[in-house]
C-alpha cells in the first residue's frame, strides 16, 4: 500500500536522497519517492513498516510521520517563514554593528577611541554568538548529518562558518599570549586576522538565500492551492425539513442538494431536476458555459451561471473529480522525472566530494607555504560556495509548476515521468470514435423540401431507441412534430405509422424497393461513411436525409496544431476503410489504419515503435487501455470510460483533442526549464569551486571571500527557483479554433406537370383546383390560370393521382 510520510529537516538534496536511502533499506519497502519542496516521503510498504520507517528516517538525523498524524515535533516546524525572518532580522541588525566595528573605518566611517587590540577582539566574539546562535540549526542538522556519515549542504555551512569561528577564537588565544608578552605589534597583527565576520556573514547570507528561496518555492504549489481554494464549504439540502445549509463534511452520497445561479457545486452528482448553464472552466478549461439537463452530472468546484439544479450526491469527500486532480497533481508534482535521477545521484556524492576538495586545497597551499589564514580561507570559501541546493531543485521545482499550470490548462499529469516523456514523442495516435468524433450520428445532409421532409421523419423516429432516430430528432428541435399512429418497427428495413392521416415510411432503400418506391443511390455520401435513411409518403418519395458520426467542432483544427508541430498524426479505428478515410480526409490526417479489432490496437502501435516511433496514443474506451498503456505516453479523454483514464498517464478532462498540443508544447518547455536549471547548477559548480579554490590566485592575485561565496550560492538557490517560476506564466502557441460541421441541405429537382383542366370559372374553382393537388403527396406547389385553364404542378406527385384529385373535385381533364 502506499503510505505518505511528513519529513522534517531536509534541506537539499543530499538530505533527500538520504532519507531515500535509509528508508528503502527498511524490510518490507518496495517504492520511495522523496519530494524535498513539500517535505514528504511517499512509500510502497506494508503498514506495519511504518515504525521500522519512522526510526530509520530519524536514525539518519530527520523527522518522519505519517501524514495527517500530528508529533510534537511538527510544532517546532509551524509557521517556518516567520521564524526564518525573525532570525534574519536579528542576524542582519548584528551583522550590521559587526560589520561597522570591522570595515567601517575602510569607507571613512568614525570607530569609538576604545575599540582596538583585545577590546575590539572580545566585541567582534560576542557580536558573532547571537548570530550563531540565531543560526543553530545549521549546526544541529548538519553536524548530525556529518555524524550519520550522510553530511549535506548544512553541514558545509556548519563546517565552514564553524572552521572560521574556530580561526578566530584561535586568534584570541594567541593575542592573549601575545599581550601576556607584551607583544604589541603581534597583538596589532592578530587584531587584523580575526574571522568573526565572515562566520556572521556567511550565515546571515545562507539564512536570507533560504528565506528568498522558500518563499520562491511557496508559489510552486500556488496552482494545487487555487484548486483547493475552489472546494465550497457548503451546500444547500433538500430532504425532510425542507431546505437548510450544511458544511460540505456533512453531505452524504444519496442526498439531494439544490443549486442556484451563483452557487458552486459542493459535491459530485446527477441532476434530478431543472435546467442551468454550469461554468467548468476551473477543472476543464472550457472558456463557455456548458448546458446541463436531467440525467447529467455535475462536478464539485463548477459554477451554475444561470437556472436551477437539484441533483443527488454521487461522489462526495476525497471521492469527487476535484479531490481526485488535486491527489492526481499532488503525486505527480512529488514524483520524480528520469531526469531527476541523474541529479540525485550527484547530490548524493556531492557534499561528501566538496569537503574532500576543500581538505585538499587547505593542505595544497599549507604545502606551497601560504600560511595558515591563506589556506584556510580558500577551504571554506570552497566549502560555502559550492551548492547542492541549485542541483536538487533544478528538477522538481520546474516539474512541481509545470504540471500545476497543466492543471489549469485542464491537461492532468499523472506522475513526472509522463511530463518528460511526453516532449520526446514524434507520432500521435488518435482513436477515432469518442476521441476525433462526437461518438454518436448528427444528421449531415438533408436531400429534399427540409420542412416537410423533416416533420415525416421526426414523427416516424419519434418513438425509436435508434441513435439514428436521436440525430433527426436533435435536427428537428423546435419544430412542430405530428403525432405517428400505427407505429411499427420494421426489423432490418425501418420504421412506418400514420402521419397526417397517410402511410409514411422511412428506413434503408430496400424498405423503399419493396414498397414499389423508386430511389436514387447516393454513392458520393457512402463514399464519405454516412449513412443514408429514406422517407415516402403515400407511397411517393420525399427524399433522404444522412447521418453519421461527426467529427468534434476542434478536432480538425487540433490535428493541424499538432501536424504544425511536426508530429505524425495516426488514426486508428475499428471501423471499414472507407468510413475511417472519409473521417480522415476531414480531420486532415493522412496516414489511416482502419479495420483493427480492439485487441489489436496495441499491436499497431508496436509496429510503430518498431519503426523508431516515440507514440503518443490517445482515446476514450475501453478497448483502448491496452494501446494507452503499450504507447510510450498514453492520453485519455476525460469524457472517457474510467478504464482508459486509469490506463493512461496524461488525463484531458475536456472531450476535446484541443490539449494535446497544448500539453505536448508543455512539456517542451519543461524540459527546457529543467535544462537551463540543470546547466546553471553544473556550470555555477564548475566555475566557481575552482575560483574559490585559489586557482586564479597564481595568476591575477585574485582570492574569494567566503562572504561573497556565501551570497553567491544564495543566489544560486533564488536563480534555479525562479527561472522555474517563469512556467506559471506559459501559453501555448497552437490556438484551436472550433469549427462546426454544417448540415448540407440539397433540394431534389422538382418536376413541372402542367394539366389543362375545364370547368374553371372563377377564384373559387382556382382555389379548389390548387388545394386538392396540394394535398397530392409529392406536390409541393400548384398555380391555376384561369385564362389558360390549366394547372402547374411543382412537385414529383404521381400524374394519375393528381387528375383522379381534380377529377372527384368535379372538374374535367382534358
Amino acid at each position: 500500500m502506499k503510505i505518505k510520510f511528513d519529513v522534517t529537516g531536509m534541506t537539499c538534496a543530499a538530505c533527500s536522497a538520504r532519507v531515500e536511502k535509509v528508508t528503502g533499506a527498511v524490510e518490507g519497502v518496495e517504492k520511495v519517492e522523496v519530494n524535498l519542496l513539500a517535505g514528504s516521503m511517499t512509500v510502497e510498504a506494508p503498514r506495519e513498516a511504518v515504525a521500522a520507517i519512522e526510526s530509520a528516517v530519524e536514525k539518519a538525523g530527520y523527522g518522519a510521520s505519517v501524514a495527517g498524524e500530528k508529533k510534537k515535533a511538527a510544532a517546532s516546524e509551524a509557521d517556518p517563514m516567520k521564524r526564518m525572518k525573525l532570525r534574519i532580522i536579528g542576524s542582519a541588525a548584528l551583522l550590521i554593528m559587526l560589520m561597522y566595528f570591522t570595515m567601517g573605518h575602510m569607507v571613512g566611517l568614525p570607530t569609538p577611541s576604545w575599540y582596538h587590540g583585545m577590546t575590539a577582539a572580545l566585541l567582534q566574539f560576542f557580536l558573532t554568538l547571537p548570530v550563531l546562535y540565531l543560526n543553530r540549526s545549521y549546526y544541529s542538522r548538519g553536524l548530525k548529518a556529518l555524524w550519520h556519515r550522510s553530511p549535506n549542504m548544512d553541514s558545509l555551512i556548519a563546517v565552514g562558518s564553524g572552521a572560521a569561528l574556530i580561526y578566530g577564537v584561535a586568534v584570541l588565544f594567541l593575542m592573549s599570549n601575545a599581550i601576556n608578552r607584551r607583544d604589541w605589534p603581534a597583538v596589532a597583527e592578530y587584531s587584523h586576522d580575526l574571522y568573526f565576520e565572515s562566520a556572521a556573514m556567511i550565515l546571515t547570507l545562507v539564512t536570507l538565500g533560504k528565506f528568498l528561496e522558500t518563499r520562491a518555492k511557496g508559489k510552486t504549489g500556488d496552482a494545487i492551492r487555487a484548486l483547493m481554494d475552489l472546494r465550497p464549504k457548503t451546500a444547500v439540502i433538500l430532504d425532510t425539513q425542507g431546505q437548510r445549509q450544511i458544511p460540505v463534511e456533512e453531505v452524504r452520497v444519496g442526498d439531494r442538494l439544490m443549486l442556484r445561479a451563483g452557487d458552486a457545486v459542493p459535491v459530485d452528482g446527477l441532476i434530478l431536476k431543472g435546467r442551468g448553464a454550469v461554468d467548468q472552466s476551473a477543472l476543464t478549461g472550457e472558456s463557455l458555459p456548458v448546458e446541463k439537463t436531467v440525467g447529467d452530472t455535475v462536478a464539485a468546484a463548477t459554477i451554475v451561471t444561470e437556472g436551477y439544479l437539484e441533483f443527488e450526491a454521487r461522489q462526495v469527500g476525497e471521492d469527487t473529480t476535484l479531490s481526485q486532480i488535486i491527489r492526481m497533481v499532488e503525486e505527480a508534482g512529488g514524483s520524480k522525472a528520469p531526469i531527476a535521477r541523474l541529479a540525485d545521484k550527484i547530490a548524493g556524492f556531492f557534499v561528501p566530494t566538496v569537503m574532500s576538495i576543500a581538505a585538499v586545497v587547505f593542505g595544497v597551499w599549507m604545502l606551497l607555504g601560504k600560511g595558515l589564514e591563506f589556506s584556510l580561507t580558500c577551504a571554506i570559501a570552497v566549502l560555502v560556495i559550492s551548492c547542492p541546493c541549485a542541483l536538487g531543485l533544478a528538477t522538481p521545482v520546474a516539474i512541481m509548476v509545470g504540471t500545476g499550470r497543466g492543471a489549469r490548462m485542464g491537461v492532468l499529469f499523472k506522475n513526472a515521468a509522463a511530463l518528460e516523456q511526453l516532449h520526446a514523442v514524434d507520432t500521435v495516435v488518435l482513436d477515432k470514435t469518442g476521441t476525433l468524433t462526437t461518438g454518436k450520428p448528427a444528421v449531415t445532409d438533408i436531400i429534399g423540401d427540409e420542412k416537410p421532409l423533416l416533420e415525416v421523419a421526426a414523427a416516424l423516429e419519434q418513438h425509436s431507441e435508434h441513435p439514428f432516430a436521436k440525430a433527426i430528432l436533435e435536427r428537428a428541435k423546435g419544430m412542430t412534430v405530428p403525432e405517428v399512429t400505427d407505429y411499427e418497427t420494421l426489423p432490418g428495413r425501418g420504421v412506418a405509422g400514420m402521419v397526417a392521416g397517410g402511410r409514411c415510411i422511412g428506413g434503408n432503400r430496400q424498405l423503399m424497393q419493396d414498397s414499389g418506391i423508386d430511389v436514387p443511390e447516393y454513392p458520393e455520401l457512402a463514399a464519405q461513411g454516412k449513412t443514408v435513411l429514406y422517407f415516402a409518403a403515400g407511397g411517393e418519395y420525399l427524399g433522404a436525409i444522412a447521418a453519421a458520426d461527426v467529427l468534434k467542432p476542434d478536432s480538425a483544427a487540433a490535428v493541424a496544431a499538432m501536424k504544425k508541430m511536426h508530429l505524425d498524426v495516426v488514426m486508428l479505428t475499428g471501423d471499414n476503410k472507407r468510413t475511417a478515410e472519409a473521417i480522415g480526409a476531414q480531420a486532415g490526417i493522412d496516414h489511416v489504419v482502419a479495420q483493427v479489432l480492439p485487441g489489436d490496437k496495441a499491436g499497431a502501435v508496436k509496429v510503430l515503435q518498431q519503426q523508431g516511433k516515440k507514440v503518443l496514443m490517445v482515446g476514450d474506451g475501453i478497448n483502448d487501455a491496452p494501446a494507452l498503456v503499450t504507447a510510450d505516453v498514453g492520453m485519455a479523454i476525460g469524457a472517457g470510460t474510467d478504464i482508459a483514464m486509469d490506463s493512461a498517464q496524461i488525463v484531458l478532462m475536456t472531450g476535446s483533442l484541443a490539449g494535446v498540443a497544448g500539453a505536448v508544447e508543455l512539456s517542451k518547455a519543461t524540459l527546457r526549464n529543467i535544462k537551463q536549471n540543470l546547466f546553471w547548477a553544473f556550470f555555477y559548480n564548475a566555475l566557481c569551486i575552482p575560483v574559490a579554490a585559489g586557482a586564479l590566485y597564481p595568476f591575477f592575485g585574485w582570492q574569494l571571500s567566503p562572504m561573497l561565496g556565501a551570497a553567491a550560492m544564495s543566489m544560486s538557490s533564488v536563480f534555479v527557483v525562479t527561472n522555474a517560476l517563469r512556467l506559471r506564466f506559459f501559453k501555448s502557441k497552437t490556438a484551436v479554433i472550433p469549427a462546426e460541421t454544417p448540415v448540407i441541405i440539397k433540394e431534389e429537382p422538382k418536376m413541372e406537370t402542367v394539366i389543362n383542366v375545364n370547368g374553371m370559372m372563377c377564384p373559387h374553382c382556382k382555389a379548389m383546383v390548387e388545394k386538392v393537388c396540394k394535398a397530392v403527396p409529392g406536390t409541393t406547389n400548384a398555380v391555376v390560370d384561369l385564362q389558360a385553364k390549366n394547372v402547374t404542378v411543382t412537385g414529383n406527385a404521381d400524374v394519375a393521382a393528381l387528375k383522379q384529385a381534380i377529377t372527384d373535385a368535379g372538374y374535367e381533364v382534358v
